[in-house]
């Protein structure tokens, strides 16, 4: 199954859940930024089934789908360093050039909703680098190369003993859909689109609140 890169840590989880539960059946993930996964699909790689990060990604290969269905949410935050040494506060902050700013590449999902909550307050960042899926964002704030980065709320959670994460209000915030489809052409389809379906259960979407995601 290809997955977006924001769900390496919780889709972990569900699976180990779902494997258990279902004994005899094995799941293999392989994450990567949304347009990696485009980009897979569309050159016939043979995955069961794929999660993105936005609808826009899903609706390029649609025709290679079938219906999908958005299995959660989620938001983005600012990351910075361990107790937030530069004292960030608020996205302003981010277009102070003494600042070292990390964001996903335009292409990314998470890139194409960072430029579209800075273009909406006005405010000019000059990153100092542009990285292929959100989870490279945070590993550079994490390993002290960047002050901070624009990531998903579930990624900061996911490393809150490494970095911080300041809050953006919801009116100056973007909200990511995650829809999930099963490939038409899958020799695993039918065991693919239980997997799917599961994400909805009321066991699947628990790891996925746990996890810090919201609802569909």
């Amino acid at each position: 199954m290809l997955a977006a890169a924001s769900l390496t840590d919780v889709f972990k989880t569900a699976g180990a859940a779902y494997e258990k539960s279902h004994p005899g059946t094995k799941l293999t993930f392989s994450f990567a930024g949304s347009q990696e996964l485009v980009a897979q699909v569309s050159q016939g790689r043979p995955p069961t089934s794929w999660v993105t990060a936005d609808t826009k990604s899903m609706d390029k290969v649609k025709a290679d789908t079938g219906t999908p269905a958005v299995i959660a949410r989620n938001r983005l935050v600012i990351a910075t360093g361990e107790g937030n040494p530069h004292k960030v506060d608020d996205l302003k902050d981010l277009a102070d050039t003494k600042l070292k700013v990390v964001l996903a590449a335009p292409e990314v999902p998470a890139g194409k909703y960072s430029k579209q909550i800075l273009d909406k307050q006005k405010i000019t960042v000059k990153p100092v680098s542009q990285e292929p899926n959100v989870r490279a964002v945070l590993s550079k704030v994490e390993l002290g190369e960047a002050d901070a980065g624009l990531v998903y709320k579930t990624d900061a959670e996911s490393a809150q003993d490494k970095v911080d994460a300041v809050e953006i209000p919801d009116d100056q915030n973007a909200i990511a859909k995650y829809p999930a489809a099963t490939l038409k052409d899958s020799e695993n389809a039918e065991a693919a689109a239980a997997f799917v379906a599961w994400l909805s259960s009321p066991e699947g979407q628990k790891i996925l609140r746990d996890a810090g995601f919201q609802k569909p």
